[in-house]
């Protein structure tokens, strides 16, 4: 059967407090940490919206100085894996896509996690394969591992996850009263894995997965990054502001997946997009003036400006002259980001206030329109090949969730991109993956 694309719409959830950058306002959720309630409904109404898979962010770094922390939520948060067990005892259909790093963990735990996860979910685990932007401080490291060394280590940790997953046959434990036979020795193969980084004999003593092989995402647009996606990941995160430059890396990505012997029925890339939507543009536009009102604008600036290591603050530059950026020192934490936001600044020459107006806190495209005005535009980065769907960051939660679910999704369900409802059980099916 020829493959047939077909759109993926992905939501980001935070997984901390607060789900959007502007917190102080009076109808946004701050105790979304404290409350599992909160992110139950909030994954009630992406599946009322059929979304295919929410996303959760993680992160180990350390905090050198807390007080970088005094304006901005962005700790503390859930342990990825503990929220998306509880939401798979919760939800029915979507996809649980949950970040672990490489550099941080050792593979045969965080494989037994993620299988559990798909057992528990009944086949829609999923796990994004990062290497960490920060954290080896607290892992007995002096400083954060280098880039190079992160991803000479990611590649072979999840070549021992993937192996440990196979390790397991779905029919290794036949259970047989009458016999007395458990396990049937010829469903578990070792792995005697041997390599740089790791050790690992196996097989992995959890109950089969369901799926077979979880789905993986990944996240990076380096080099390295590129690389790694091409050859293991199947959902791909990716922040892009242009269409022509999403349009590009896609081909990119395609064109070294191809080398691996992979192609588009294996990916879905999915830029992150953060949307304002109301039923009339004016409303629209209201909507994200009072967004800009309850933001902390500085704190927003230097959050950026410390994502995306521009090397100057954003905070602090005059309102009235156009930004510059001279040379940039290479970064050992978010090099795509930094690539991405340096580039922006180089060509179009903004001034502070359209940083604000053009991306959210982590660098993603911010979007204001009408239903059908944010559709089109969707659909014109799929159509043309910028993107297999998106990966929807919330201005919001819980209105800006329940404003895309509500106005959005139905004109997306309009235009046949996508559907009423859940096709298949397993998130591998849903998002229909070779």
């Amino acid at each position: 059967m020829a493959f047939k694309r077909r759109f993926t719409l992905g939501a980001y959830l935070s997984g901390g407090a607060v789900n959007g950058d502007a917190w102080r306002d009076p109808s946004a959720d701050i105790d979304a940490d404290l409350v599992f309630e909160r992110y139950r409904d909030y994954v009630a109404l992406l599946e009322k919206g059929r979304f295919d898979a929410i996303f959760l962010f993680d992160t180990v770094g350390t905090l050198p100085d807390p007080a970088t922390f005094e304006r901005d939520p962005g700790i503390p948060r859930w342990d990825t894996f503990m929220l998306l067990a509880a939401l798979a005892v919760t939800s029915r259909h979507i996809g649980l896509i949950g970040t672990a790093n490489t550099t941080y963990n050792e593979p045969y735990n965080l494989a037994r996690r993620v299988a559990s996860l798909d057992r528990l979910s009944k086949g829609r685990a999923g796990w994004n394969v990062v290497t960490g932007t920060g954290g080896g401080e607290n892992f007995g490291h002096d400083a954060h591992v280098a880039h190079a060394d992160r991803y000479v280590r990611a590649e072979e940790f999840v070549d021992v996850v993937t192996g440990l997953w196979d390790s397991v046959s779905p029919d290794a434990y036949p259970r047989d009263r009458e016999t007395g036979q458990w396990l049937d020795p010829s469903g578990l193969r070792p792995l005697n894995h041997s390599g740089p980084h790791f050790r690992v004999a196996g097989p992995l003593n959890t109950p089969p997965t369901v799926q077979r092989r979880p789905v993986l995402a990944q996240a990076g647009a380096s080099g390295p990054g590129v690389a790694l996606a091409a050859r293991i990941g199947e959902v791909i995160y990716t922040a892009a502001w242009d269409v022509d430059a999403a349009r590009d890396y896609r081909s990119l990505l395609l064109e070294k997946a191809a080398g691996f012997g992979r192609g588009p029925e294996h990916l879905r890339i999915l830029p992150g997009l953060a949307p304002f939507i109301r039923p009339t543009e004016a409303d629209a536009r209201a909507a994200f003036e009072a967004y800009l009102g309850h933001l902390d604008q500085a704190e927003t600036l230097r959050a950026l400006s410390r994502y995306a290591s521009l090397g100057i603050d954003l905070s602090v530059w005059p309102e009235n002259k156009p930004i510059v950026i001279g040379e940039v020192a290479g970064t050992n934490s978010h090099k795509s980001r930094q690539s991405l936001i340096v580039d922006w600044i180089r060509r179009q020459k903004p001034y502070v206030r359209d940083v604000l107006r053009t991306f959210t806190r982590g660098g993603h495209r911010i979007i204001v329109g009408t239903p059908r005005s944010v559709a089109d535009d969707m659909e014109g980065w799929f159509r043309s090949g910028a993107a297999d769907g998106f990966n929807i960051m919330f201005t919001s939660a819980p209105d800006g969730i329940r404003d895309v679910v509500s106005l959005l999704c139905p004109e997306l369900q309009r235009r046949g991109l996508l559907p009423e409802g859940y096709e298949g059980g397993s998130l591998r099916e849903t998002l229909g993956l070779a």
